[in-house]
């Protein structure tokens, strides 16, 4: 469905506006769907990716600040979410033994599974970028990082 059918706007300042507006509706779209998926799991978006990311440090720790530079909500409260998900056994946290003042993130076994239980779910998402084929995704990617510079 086009952007003008969807919020009942027919007229943008120009397309350069237009676009801002599009990718905006679209990262909330996107961002709603991902929600609904996690909901079952009793999971945010940004205990999702912090698990993500300790998935791929295992079976290494992460530090706090390894997990906010690889955060893509940058705005995320990285300790309190790791508190939470600590709280849910769904991972550890110990002093770092070489650094005090750092704290090593561990994912847990039960994180593990979570994680492997979830992980079928992403081709629901993929499913639903199905209205372009590989290489319009390819060219999407290539204009997404484009515009970031």
């Amino acid at each position: 469905m086009k952007l003008e059918e969807e919020i009942v706007q027919n007229k943008f300042q120009n397309e350069y506006h237009k676009a801002v507006v599009n990718i905006i509706y679209t990262f909330n779209w996107i961002t709603e769907k991902q929600t609904k998926q996690l909901k079952p799991y009793d999971i945010t978006l940004q205990q999702f990716n912090i698990l993500r990311i300790l998935r791929g440090q295992h079976p290494k720790p992460a530090t706090v600040k390894l997990i906010k530079e690889r955060m893509l909500d940058k705005m995320s409260d990285v300790s309190r979410l790791v508190e939470k998900l600590r709280v849910k056994e769904l991972v550890n946290r110990h002093i770092c033994s070489h650094d005090r003042r750092n704290v090593d993130v561990f994912i847990t076994e039960k994180g593990l599974e979570l994680l492997s239980e979830i992980d079928p779910k992403e081709k629901e998402i993929e499913e639903f970028m199905s209205n372009l084929n590989e290489k319009e995704i390819e060219q999407l990617n290539f204009y997404l990082d484009k515009l970031r510079g």
